[in-house]
């Protein structure tokens, strides 16, 4: 057995074979890729798993091109805001809620105090642009 890691500082990466494999600790926007270049192999297959805490709202929106990412709530409040086809649409998540960022959807989030969430995440090719 290994020694416990932390989510938040250490996320988690889902591969081919049923394989997880801790990921080094994270260090900010600069640690995406090379995380995508250590996990190539596995393709639109693998995923990302990663915690984060937030205390404001986002300052950027992203999109995921190859596969869908679950939101869950952990602790606080966190409103999602995805660009759909149809117009904009919120979603406001709270402890033990999850809403799913379809693939290719551009999205950021509303942070009224605190919230604390799980992504799971197609995370080869992600993008950012400013909000």
């Amino acid at each position: 057995m290994t020694k416990p890691l932390s989510l938040e500082r250490f996320p988690l990466h889902l591969g081919l074979g049923a394989k997880a494999m801790a990921q080094p600790e994270f260090t900010g926007m600069d640690w995406y890729a090379p995380y995508a270049e250590r996990n190539a192999a596995d393709g639109s297959e693998g995923r990302l798993v990663s915690l984060y805490s937030f205390s404001e709202s986002w300052t950027s929106w992203e999109r995921h091109p190859v596969g869908d990412e679950a939101v869950i709530c952990t602790a606080g409040e966190i409103t999602l805001i995805q660009e759909l086809p149809d117009g904009p649409q919120k979603v406001t998540l709270r402890p033990g809620d999850y809403a799913i960022n379809p693939r290719g959807v551009w999205h950021t989030a509303d942070v009224a105090d605190h919230a604390t969430a799980l992504f799971i995440t197609a995370g080869m090719e992600t993008e950012h642009r400013p909000r």
